[in-house]
């Protein structure tokens, strides 16, 4: 299983905006083929910083979730309310 952790730095006038994203296309995201979960997270002391947490059954599962019309829509709505580069992990337990 992949553990995909992605964090994300979102502008103040965007993180309502950001989080009922996520919310709406949640479900989506959960019922892809491969995805077991899917949660977002954000730090404790910077609001900014959110963490989206999905676990997939394969490296394959995760790529056609990133190569997916579902993804391009979501992505292309949200990066703009960025106020650095995403950075992406993609991690399996030992």
């Amino acid at each position: 299983m992949i553990t995909r952790i992605v964090k994300l730095n979102i502008a103040d006038a965007h993180i309502a905006d950001f989080r009922t994203t996520f919310r709406n296309n949640h479900g989506r995201i959960a019922g892809f083929p491969g995805c077991h979960e899917v949660r977002l997270v954000h730090d404790v002391k910077n609001p900014n910083i959110h963490f989206t947490i999905s676990v997939w059954d394969a490296e394959s599962d995760l790529n056609n979730y990133r190569y997916s019309e579902i993804f391009a829509e979501i992505w292309s709505t949200v990066k703009p309310w960025f106020q650095e580069k995403a950075e992406a992990w993609s991690t399996e337990e030992f």
